[in-house]
Parts: C-alpha cells; structure tokens; sequence
C-alpha cells in the first residue's frame, strides 16, 4: 500500500509557491485557485485522493490490472509483492502520467516520484518487456521532471523501449513524451503537443496588506547583496534578471533536450518550435514532434514490436 504523509496540504502548497513550471497559463490561472482552496479549507482532511490503475498488457492482448489505493481505503491491504507478478511473460505495463505534474502527491494526485516509483517497479520487473507512457498533461513544475526522467534513462539502460502515448502532452509532460523512444497521438482530433518554454508567476500581497496596516522590512547581512536579489526586483515590476539568471537557464535547457532527443526527426527551423508554440497531432507531426498519430493500442503494439527487436538485436 502507498502511504501518504499527513502533510499534503503544506507540500502542494510549497511546490505552488516555488513558482516556475513547465505548463501551459491556462494551467497555472488554475493552480492558484487550487492553492486558495487549500488555504481557506475548514476540512482539511475531507478530500479522497484517487486511486491509481495500472496496467499490463501482453503480446495475446491479456489485461491485467492493479489498483493502488489510498491509506484511508478501509479495504486496502498491505502489499505482499509486485503488481505485475500475475502479468505474461513480455507484458507491456501502462503507466498513467495525467493531470498536472508535481514532483510530491497530495491526496487528489499522485506525484512524479510516485509515478517513477510504479514505473520502476515495471523496469526491473521480469514479466515486462516495454512501458507505454499514457500521458494526458499541461505540464507542471520543474522538480517534477526529474524523477520521470530518470527512470525512463533506467529503462533504456535495461533494454526496455519506452513509446508516449499522449492525448495533451504539453511543457513539463512534452519533455517526458521526449525521452521516450518513439510518440503516438493518441487521436486526430483533441491530441496537442509542445509548448516548450518556462513561466513563473509572482502574486505581491504587499499593497493588499499594507492597507491593513501590516508593514514588511526586508533586512539582509552586508555580505548577502546578491541574496534574492532577482525576486526583489520583480517584486517591484523589474524581470530581467529574474528571466536572465532563473528563467532564460531553464527554458535553454528544455530546448537543447528536445533537440537531443527528438535528432534527426525535429524541425528546429519551424516557427516557434522550441519557444512555446503548441501543435494538434498532424502539424506536430509534420515538424517532427511526434512519430504517428493512432490510438493508445498504437502505441502498445508499437511497444511490443519494439520489445520482440531488442530480443534478436
């Protein structure tokens, strides 16, 4: 069973206050209206935190699920082995990546370094030869790359193909559809990729409170000049450093890593590519930031071949 630290609230409430994402603004407006609820929530510890499916599919089209529930599901009992135990020999496990993405889970989602954990457990599971990625995102913030990366690196290291299948796979979740050895559009119709760049977003209260007669002082050590000194100044509508020292970094290495994954197969001269421009699933696939467009049953039977090639490679 996956236990949860009783400390959600103030974990969701951290990764929001960090401030920069990979995601897409329409997101981000939502995000702070998830983090007032929070602080104006009376029941705190009312809300059921989903339950998350996991799948394995074998080259015969057996499925086999896993349920993974939360620590207050009355019924839920402690694991005594892996999910994919009872999966044929060369299954495909699907693992979910949807919603936005935070590095912690809170009790509505789970957190990339959940998710990584799941998928771990299929990489060096012995019953499974592929992973699909069924990735349906905006995006979500920077620490919530890395875990997902890191595993993906794990299964390619262990001769695991990796195939994306993506429905919205947009920032934060275009980068991990990008580490994946090929890319399925899940559809022709609603699937859209891209959106490769950094935002932040930066709410002063100061005024607000000020008016309350509430006074901020802000003192540093004469030997911490440079301490905060970007957020400073875009606290007083001043960006260019907080862009120059924080934003521009980040947004340049989103860039050069699409670029090395996607070699060969990107469009990099294609108007704002690598700058935030999002694509439906024929023009994404047309500038070369996915493979094909077919369904999630694409992207297995995809995995599957992929799998049977390592064998004789």
């Amino acid at each position: 069973m996956t236990r949860l630290a009783g400390n959600w609230q103030f974990l969701l409430m951290s990764q929001l206050l960090k401030g920069k994402f990979f995601l897409r603004p329409e997101l981000a407006l939502g995000l702070g209206f998830q983090a007032a609820d929070i602080i104006n929530r009376t029941d705190r510890h009312s809300r059921q935190r989903r339950s998350l499916k996991l799948q394995s599919v074998s080259a015969s089209g057996l499925v086999r699920s896993a349920l993974l529930f939360d620590e207050d599901d009355e019924e839920a009992e402690e694991d005594t082995g892996s999910p994919y135990d009872g999966a044929p020999e060369g299954s495909v496990a699907i693992i979910p990546v949807k919603g936005n993405m935070m590095k912690y889970g809170t009790m509505c989602e789970y957190g990339t370094t959940e998710i990584a954990s799941f998928m771990k457990d299929a990489v060096t599971h012995k019953n499974i030869g592929a992973i699909v990625l069924d990735i349906d995102s905006g995006g979500g913030a920077v620490d919530a790359v890395a875990p997902l990366v890191d595993v993906t690196h794990l299964a390619k290291a262990t001769g695991k193909p990796v195939v994306a299948s993506v429905d919205m796979a947009c920032s934060a979740a275009y980068w991990i559809a990008s580490e994946a050895d090929y890319i399925v559009a899940d559809n022709g119709i609603s699937a859209e990729v891209g959106s490769i760049g950094v935002m932040m977003s930066l709410v002063n209260m100061k005024a607000y409170y000020e008016e309350k007669g509430i006074n901020f002082h802000h003192i540093y050590s004469n030997e911490s000049s440079e301490k905060n000194k970007p957020f400073e100044l875009a606290m007083e509508g001043k960006y260019e450093l907080i862009r120059e020292e924080e934003l521009d970094p980040l947004a340049r290495g989103f860039q050069k890593t699409v670029k090395t994954n996607r070699a060969g197969k990107l469009n990099t001269q294609a108007k704002g590519i690598l700058n935030g421009k999002t694509y439906f699933a024929d023009e994404a696939l047309s500038v070369g930031l996915i493979d094909r467009v077919g369904t999630c049953t694409t992207a297995v039977e995809i995995a599957i071949a992929k799998s049977h090639a390592k064998q004789f490679i």
